[in-house]
């Protein structure tokens, strides 16, 4: 018995700006310590592409410090660590205060440092916007459930 067809190729990213994000759009809460926040996220960008989602629809963006892959691409310099956000080939990782950030079918917010409140709230604002599809929030699930109170059940550890 033959198995499950692969599902059809999806077209690549059109250039110019992206499609506007639909009110409403998912939240998912993924609990983690704020210390454990970057592994969760991830676990949850490697669940994201099992589950089929082509690498460039995927931005993750940390309020604390960077995510390590970030700072590995950053070390090659300004240029092309922007670059390859532009590209849209692969997941891209940044800062969420930063200002050249495009949205992507997926963003995973990682709250991996304690931030002021207002600070936290201003990239959990800036995150759900750029999030065309779904928002998942990784951190303290008592620090970022008040930011968004219509989200889903939190994910299993």
């Amino acid at each position: 018995m033959p198995g499950p067809r692969p599902a059809a190729p999806r077209p690549g990213p059109r250039p110019g700006p992206p499609p506007a994000r639909r009110p409403g759009t998912p939240v998912q809460l993924v609990p983690s310590t704020t210390r454990g926040a970057v592994d969760r996220a991830d676990d949850t960008v490697d669940r994201l592409l099992e589950s089929g989602r082509r690498p460039g629809t995927v931005l993750v963006l940390t309020v604390g410090e960077p995510h390590p892959w970030q700072q590995h691409e950053i070390g090659f310099g300004e240029e092309r660590y922007w670059a390859q956000l532009t590209d849209g080939g692969d997941v891209f990782y940044a800062d969420a205060a930063a200002t050249r950030t495009v949205g992507r079918e997926v963003v995973v917010l990682v709250v991996n440092s304690p931030v002021p409140a207002d600070r936290l709230a201003k990239a959990a604002r800036a995150a759900h916007a750029l999030a065309t599809e779904l928002l998942m929030v990784c951190g303290d699930v008592d620090t970022v459930a008040p930011l968004f109170p219509g989200a889903g059940t939190p994910v299993p550890a």
